[in-house]
Formats: C-alpha cells, structure tokens, sequence
C-alpha cells in the first residue's frame, strides 16, 4: 500500500514512547533562538513533532537512514506547521558529526529513539514482522544494498547464527535454532517470514511457546539488528551525540534491547564520572566530568503507558548535559 493512501493517519499509528519525559529533558535545552534540535532516529516524527511543538525557537535536524521513512517524516512535519524549521537529512545517525560538521553547527539537544519504528514494523513486505509473510530482508535502508536476513539464514554458519540468536535477541535456545537452521536450510532455504516462524514453532519447545510473548520475536529482533549493524552503529553514534551537543546541550536516548541499553549506560558513565585516579588528594580540572546524569539510572514506561503503548513494555530512558567542553 502507498504511504500516503494508508487509511490510518501517521499520528495514530505511532504513540512516541515516554514523550512528555522526553520533553522535559530536552525542552531546557532548546529555549534560545535558533537553537538546534537534532533527531537522529527520526522515523516518523512523533518525538520531532511534540518537540517542535513545545520548543518554537528551536530548529530540527532530523536524520534516517530509511529514505520512505524520510518522505513520510517530511509530510507529518509540514502538516505540523513546521516546514521552515526542518532540515532532513538521510543518513545513519553514527554520521552525526560530519551532519553537523557541514552545516557549522553544534547541537543543542540529541534524541535517539532506538530500535524499530512503527513505519517498519507497518511496511509488511519488508519483512520485519513474523505477523505477516513477506520476504525476509529486514534493512532499514533497502537502497544502500547489503546482506538480507535471507541472505544471513543461507550463508552464515551454526555457531554464528547461534551467537547473533542469543546475543542480539536474549534467545536461550539459541544453539537449538541455530541447530535446525543449518539442518534444514539445504533442502528448503528460508527465505520469506512464514516459513522462519514455522521452523521456530518447529525448533522451540511447546512448553516455551505457550507464554513469554510470541516465540518467533526474539529470533526476528537478532536478525534486524544482525542485518543493518545495529550495535556497531550505535556504539559510534552514542560518542558522536555526545562529542556533538554544545555546553549545556543534552543528550536522551531511549534503548529497548539490553545491548543497547549497556552501550548507552557505559558511554554516559565515561563521560558522568571523574577520571581522577583514586589516590589523588583533589580533582584536576582535566579529570572532572564534561557531564551530569540528568536521570538516576534509566527512567522506565509507567503502568499506564506500558498497558496502552506494547512498545513501552521495555524501554529504558537515559539522559545526560553536558557541562564543559572537552578537556
């Protein structure tokens, strides 16, 4: 279906996580004129829009690295009111400094919304889902090239697989999915989301199918971000946000996976604690902190939010300001 004729509005399918949060950590931020709101995941603006919305000064930078999820960001934004204050950029969001170093710009505030976007999960035919059958190619960025998840069902070995199953989706059968992958994959090549979530049905014990969410979720989660290099990116993108916000710039993240939650947690650690060592008698200058934790550990979804918004059921919120500029 085309984007434009889906019969529900992008506001209505999309329910920004934690936003009013989101907000009020990025609002003070954002109060002088043409001050500069950058979001690096933008998808389809719902953080972009309620930001611009509360924050009339400031001004968007709004970065992805899906070309329809761009198009489809631009007309929200502009249906918003916001046509003049929006500079879209296609581009993963590790690229920040170099985004900002070719317009001569510091940022006043980062948003990193992470993980999957509505838009994809809603675009059946690029695979994402295991709710519908479509092939299995799961790239955010289809244009760019690179391997599909197909492409990494066919090619990679058990102990790979295995790896990617239980690091990037917490999977704890991995080694027995894995297992029936490579058995089965000679004679009946997975290629379309139908036929991974019937060899997981196949694959997974009945007792563990029956509770725990559906059973092919965690398989489907370490493909995508096997696929489009989620990690990697983020480890670069999280130091690139923070070495790019001007002093009393903020940054917020929000992470859904537990691998990312610890690469954000470990970046705003480096940059939150003294480096002094331990023995020493006082602080030197060049040893304190460029910046506060602006949340204590990460902030989580409310009862409320995580009944009405599934999404929300895992997210993990962590905010830091910067107060000096690097030593």
């Amino acid at each position: 279906m085309d984007e434009a004729q889906h019969p529900v509005p992008a506001e209505d399918r999309h329910a920004p996580v934690m936003l009013q949060q989101c907000i009020d950590l990025l609002a003070p931020a954002l109060q002088d004129p043409d001050s500069l709101y950058v979001d690096a995941t933008l998808g389809m603006a719902g953080h972009a829009v309620a930001v611009l919305d509360a924050c009339p000064n400031a001004r968007l930078l709004g970065i992805d690295r899906d070309t329809a999820a761009l198009d489809l960001a631009r007309t929200r934004l502009e249906a918003a009111g916001h046509a003049d204050r929006i500079d879209l950029v296609h581009a993963t969001y590790d690229q920040i400094p170099e985004v900002l170093a070719e317009r001569g710009r510091s940022a006043s505030a980062v948003m990193m919304d992470l993980g999957l976007s509505s838009f994809q999960i809603d675009t059946a035919e690029r695979g994402f889902s295991y709710a519908s059958d479509a092939p299995l190619d799961m790239r955010m960025d289809p244009a760019s090239g690179g391997p599909t998840a197909a492409d990494l069902l066919a090619e990679l070995d058990q102990k790979e697989l295995s790896r990617i199953l239980r690091v990037y989706g917490d999977e704890r059968f991995a080694p027995r999915i894995a297992r029936t992958i490579v058995t089965e994959r000679a004679e009946h090549p997975l290629r379309r989301s139908a036929d991974l979530v019937a060899l997981l049905d196949r694959a997974i014990p009945a007792a563990s199918r029956a509770h725990g969410g559906h059973p092919a979720k965690r398989t489907f989660q370490a493909l995508r971000i096997a696929v489009n290099d989620e990690l990697t990116i983020l480890t670069r993108a999280i130091d690139g946000a923070l070495d790019g916000v001007a002093v009393g710039g903020r940054v917020v993240v929000e992470s859904y996976h537990s691998g990312e939650d610890k690469i954000v947690k470990a970046a705003l650690g480096r940059r939150t604690r003294s480096s002094a060592p331990p023995d020493l008698p006082f602080e030197l200058e060049e040893h304190r902190p460029t910046f506060r934790a602006l949340t204590r550990g990460a902030l989580q979804a409310d009862d409320d939010e995580r009944q009405n918004n599934p999404r929300s059921a895992s997210v993990r919120l962590r905010a830091a300001e910067r107060l000096t500029s690097a030593h």
